[in-house]
C-alpha cells in the first residue's frame, strides 16, 4: 500500500504529517517527540558526526567545533544554489546539504510510522523568487530533485497557504471567505479562499482559490534588517572613512547579517579587505571587532542572537543585547520601536501584496470573513498589529503557526495518493 504524507520543509522549521485511519491529520514526532524540528544541520568536526534540529543548535551553542547550516530553503532558485561550503576536507553543495536534511526527515518519519513512505505532497511558497517565473520554476525543480533523491517515488506540490486553508476548514460550519496570511522564515504568502464543510469534501479545489500572491520576505529577512539597524553599526556600518568623504563599504555587513551568505566571509581575501578598511576607518576599533568576529567564525552565532532578540520583543518592550567577541562585546538595547522601524519597508511590501491579492480576487477588505494567520512571523508585533488593523471586521484565526501547513499537506496527500 502507498503511504502518503505531507512534508512542510520550512526555512526555519519543518514538519511531517499523515492522515490516520480515522481520517484525522496528525503531525509526526520528529525530535524527542516534538512535531517540529528546526531546519538546521550541524557538521561535527571532532568525530565527523551529523546533528539535526535542536540537537544541532545545542552542539553549536555549546562550542563544539563544526559547521552549522540553516535557512537552506532560501537558496532555492537563487545563484547561491550552485555554491559549495567546505566541511573539513570536503566541499558540499547546497542541494546536497538540503537533501541530507530531507533524507533525515524521511528516516525519522518512517521510524515513527513503522513503515516506509513513498508518496509525498511538499509545501511550496507562492513565489520562491519574486517576479521571476523562470527562477521560481527552477526552485521547485531543485526541491523536487532533492526530495526524489531521498527515495520518494510520487511527489506533488501544494501552495503552503492553501494547505493552511485545508487545515482551517475542518472547524468551519458555514461558507466563509478567508484570507490566509502565511508568514514563514523566507516568504510571505497570501490567498483568498472560499471554505465550507461541503467544499472540504471536494477533490479539486481550484475553483475555490480566488487569488494568490506572495513576496520573498520572511523571518530571516526580519533578522537581517534588525541586525543591519541595531548591530552592524556597532561594527562600523554607517561610519565614515578618515577623510570624511565616504562611508565604509556596506557589502560585508550585509553578508554578516544574512545567514546563507556568512560563509562567504570566511576567507583570506575578505580579511585582507577588512584590514584595509580598518586602516582607512574613522572608527577602526569597530572594524577590528568585526575582523575578530570573522576570524573566530562567530557570524552564524551572531545572527542567532539577533533572532532571539527579535523573538523576545514579541513579549517585552525592550531587550538588552550583548554578544561577546574576545575581550570585548557588542552591546545595544533593542526596542519594539526599533524593530517596527527596521521592518517598515517590509511591512509596506506585505501590505501592498495583500492589496494585490484582494484586487486579483475582485474584493475589498470588508468582504473577508476570516483572517487566518499562520507561520512564526505572524507573532511579530509590528506585523500582527498591522494585519489586524487592515481587517477590523474579520474573525481573527490564529492557527498552530508551525503545524497547520503540514496538517493541510497531509490532507492533500490523502486526496491525491490515498493511503
Amino acid at each position: 500500500m502507498t503511504l502518503a504524507c505531507g512534508l512542510d520543509f520550512g526555512t526555519s522549521n519543518s514538519t511531517f504529517a499523515r492522515v490516520d485511519q480515522h481520517g484525522h491529520p496528525q503531525l509526526l514526532g520528529l525530535e524527542d517527540g516534538k512535531p517540529t524540528i528546526p531546519s538546521v544541520i550541524f557538521f561535527g568536526f571532532e568525530d565527523d558526526s551529523l546533528h539535526f534540529g535542536r540537537q544541532a543548535v545545542a552542539e553549536y551553542v555549546t562550542g563544539a567545533e563544526g559547521r552549522l547550516m540553516r535557512s537552506l530553503k532560501s537558496v532555492l532558485g537563487t545563484g547561491l544554489i550552485g555554491d559549495t561550503t567546505r566541511v573539513k576536507a570536503r566541499s558540499y553543495g547546497f542541494l546536497e546539504i538540503l537533501g541530507i536534511f530531507i533524507g533525515e526527515l524521511k528516516r525519522r518519519a518512517e521510524s515513527e510510522l513503522g513503515e516506509g513512505v513513498d508518496s509525498v505532497v511538499c509545501g511550496r511558497p507562492v513565489h520562491f523568487v519574486d517576479d521571476d517565473p523562470v527562477a521560481d520554476a527552477a526552485a521547485q525543480s531543485q526541491l523536487e530533485g532533492a526530495v526524489r533523491a531521498q527515495g520518494f517515488t510520487h511527489i506533488d506540490f501544494q501552495f503552503e497557504p492553501i494547505a493552511a486553508a485545508l487545515d482551517y476548514e475542518r472547524q468551519v460550519n458555514s461558507e466563509r471567505l478567508a484570507l490566509i496570511v502565511d508568514l514563514g522564515g523566507g516568504t510571505s504568502d497570501f490567498s483568498v479562499v472560499r471554505v465550507s464543510p461541503e467544499r472540504a469534501r471536494a477533490t479539486d479545489r481550484s475553483a475555490d482559490i480566488l487569488a494568490t500572491a506572495g513576496v520573498h520576505i520572511g523571518g530571516t529577512d526580519f533578522d537581517r534588517l534588525l541586525s543591519m539597524t541595531k548591530v552592524m553599526p556597532e561594527l562600523g556600518l554607517g561610519t565614515m572613512n578618515k577623510d570624511g568623504k565616504r562611508h565604509l563599504p556596506v557589502a560585508p555587513y550585509y553578508d554578516l547579517s544574512t545567514w546563507h551568505r556568512i560563509n562567504r566571509l570566511y576567507n583570506a581575501q575578505t580579511l585582507r579587505d577588512l584590514r584595509g578598511t580598518k586602516r582607512e576607518a574613522r572608527a577602526p576599533e569597530r572594524v577590528e571587532m568585526m575582523i575578530e568576529l570573522i576570524e573566530d567564525r562567530l557570524g552564524h552565532r551572531l545572527v542567532g542572537a539577533v533572532e532571539a532578540a527579535k523573538i523576545a520583543l514579541s513579549d517585552v518592550e525592550a531587550t538588552e543585547f550583548a554578544f561577546p567577541v574576545r575581550e570585548r562585546s557588542i552591546e545595544t538595547v533593542m526596542t519594539i520601536n526599533d524593530l517596527t522601524t527596521a521592518l517598515a519597508s517590509s511591512v509596506e511590501r506585505i501590505e501592498s501584496t495583500i492589496e494585490e491579492t484582494l484586487r486579483r480576487a475582485g474584493i475589498g477588505a470588508d468582504a473577508v470573513d476570516s483572517l487566518i494567520l499562520t507561520g512564526g512571523s505572524t507573532q511579530v508585533p509590528a506585523i500582527a498589529g498591522r494585519l489586524e488593523a487592515l481587517f477590523p471586521e474579520a474573525d481573527l484565526v490564529r492557527t498552530d503557526v508551525l503545524g497547520s501547513v503540514g496538517l493541510g499537506l497531509a490532507m492533500d496527500a490523502k486526496r491525491k495518493f490515498g493511503g
